[in-house]
């Protein structure tokens, strides 16, 4: 797990409580907001899987090219 997962996933964590408090209070602004840090979050945590998935290819292939020579 590389730190673009565990900020983005805290930060759809945080605009889910963010998006709940809005909805208590009644707050369009606080639920707005609490949606796009969960937008933002769950970016960057697609951001994180997808660097970290490139780096797991790049890494099986050196041992596949290791282990052929």
């Amino acid at each position: 797990m590389n730190k673009d997962q565990v900020k983005g996933q805290a930060k759809d964590i945080a605009g889910k409580v963010q998006e709940a408090a809005g909805k208590l209070v009644d707050s369009k602004e606080q639920r707005a907001k609490g949606a796009k840090l969960q937008v933002e979050g769950k970016l960057q945590k697609g951001y994180g899987d997808a660097k970290e998935a490139t780096e797991d290819a790049r890494d099986a292939v050196k041992k596949a090219v290791k282990s052929s020579t």
